[in-house]
């Protein structure tokens, strides 16, 4: 057995056993602040295994024109579902929710994250009014969770890439219901439909 195939075999098993632990801990029970963090904790600890998620293994985009690609670790229409993400410098987002519980974890290098909160009571779906609440940088040991209707945005600074699990309570694809609020009109957009990047990879 090569090398290669023993590490990825390696990391199946790791992902195997990261999502049924995650699993147990969200598919019977609603997700609050206090299920993300113990789903955090379950993620960091397939984090720590760095000798099986390295760039590698999941390049991050070299053409000059994308910032990210999106390694697929779960299997299609799997829940909970788990990608990486390997993203350069440049990298940022529009403040958006998830439509569903996402928990991020850092692999290699830094992210900031810009949490926000609606300061309008929501009567217009078109627009919307935020407000910056606290910047936190996710980094490996240092990890965030967001619950269905959370706002946030993402900037990725410095010029080194970065290597983050994503891990969401359902597919992307199946998120059909997230926004997006352009921050200097306020508009609302279908974050899915015109923000969110469609460069993904099935990992081997």
């Amino acid at each position: 057995m090569t090398t290669q195939t023993s590490r990825q075999n390696q990391r199946n098993a790791a992902i195997a056993a990261t999502l049924a632990e995650v699993s147990a801990l969200t598919i019977p029970h609603e997700v609050d602040r206090a299920t993300l963090g113990q789903v955090s904790a379950a993620l960091q600890k397939l984090a720590d295994q760095k000798d099986l998620f390295g760039f590698a293994d999941f390049p991050p985009p070299s053409d000059g024109t994308t910032t990210s690609t999106r390694y697929r670790l779960s299997a299609e229409g799997q829940l909970p579902a788990l990608y990486l993400n390997s993203i350069v410098p440049g990298k940022k987002t529009i403040p958006h929710n998830h439509d569903t519980w996402a928990v991020i974890v850092a692999v290699q290098g830094d992210e900031l994250n810009r949490v926000y909160r609606r300061t309008d009571d929501g009567s217009n779906p078109g627009q919307a009014s935020i407000a910056l609440e606290r910047e936190l940088v996710v980094r490996p040991g240092t990890p965030i969770g967001f619950l269905p209707h959370d706002i946030h945005s993402i900037h990725v600074v410095g010029d080194a890439p970065t290597l983050h699990f994503h891990l969401y309570g359902r597919p992307l694809e199946t998120l059909t219901g997230r926004i997006g609020i352009e921050p200097e009109t306020g508009r609302v957009v279908n974050y899915n439909a015109t923000q969110l990047s469609r460069s993904e990879k099935i990992a081997a």
